[in-house]
């Protein structure tokens, strides 16, 4: 069984505990800073809430012990883009053999006003990796400020949703959404990275998308 969440983002990578072998349940994020975890004590950024509820849930009859169920490899990086998760994607797969890839990214893409087409070929090659090794690539829907022109703006947010959709990928409704209007409450001091509160409410908007896929390597 392979599972792999991939937030994808950077140049560099950690795991927050490694694979150990091919039956091991892996989930591999590729991300940004969002699941990165900037700012924040390590074991308090969603990715690591994960893989703490993940782990107890572990059936003491199925495994060896705890660290045999759900390993949760974080690959995200401050500042990481479309690009950048591509390039790190290859090792990714074979590295961990994972079963699900959790794609967090395109946020900097569109902030760097970057190439929206570009970004769409990285995201579509990304996803076309991970379908060739068996692996179930999940997007995550992101947004932009207005103020970069509405046009602008909503090209980035469609063309995430439409790769999802060519591409038959779970899509994660937009994960800021709940505390994205109250910036004192759930962001730090810079008003851009959600805080050690907020982390709880970000896995809660994304469990849905992912418990189903999650469940069906559970056994």
């Amino acid at each position: 069984m392979r599972i792999v969440v991939l937030m994808l983002s950077g140049l560099a990578a950690f795991s927050v505990s490694a694979a150990k072998d091919p039956t091991t349940l892996t989930i591999v994020v590729l991300g940004d800073s969002l699941s990165a975890g900037y700012g924040l004590d390590a074991k308090t950024g969603w990715v690591s809430l994960l893989e703490q509820r993940l782990k107890s849930q572990a059936p003491p009859d199925r495994v060896r012990d705890v660290d045999d169920w759900w390993n949760v490899i974080n690959y995200s990086v401050s500042g990481g883009t479309s690009a950048g998760g591509l390039a790190q994607l290859p090792e990714a797969l074979e590295r961990y053999r994972p079963a699900l890839v959790l794609i967090e990214l395109g946020g900097n893409d569109g902030l760097r006003g970057q190439s929206i087409d570009a970004m769409r070929a990285n995201l579509e090659k990304m996803a076309d990796l991970c379908k060739a090794v068996g692996t179930t690539p999940v997007f995550f829907e992101m947004r932009i400020p207005s103020n970069y022109g509405p046009a602008f703006s909503e090209k980035f947010h469609q063309t995430i949703v439409d790769v999802a959709q060519e591409k038959k990928a779970p899509l994660v409704p937009f994960f800021l959404g709940k505390i994205a209007e109250d910036r004192k409450t759930w962001f730090q001091h810079d008003g851009i990275h959600p805080n050690a509160a907020a982390q709880p409410l970000l896995l809660d908007a994304i469990l849905p998308t992912i418990e189903p896929l999650i469940a069906k390597h559970r056994y």
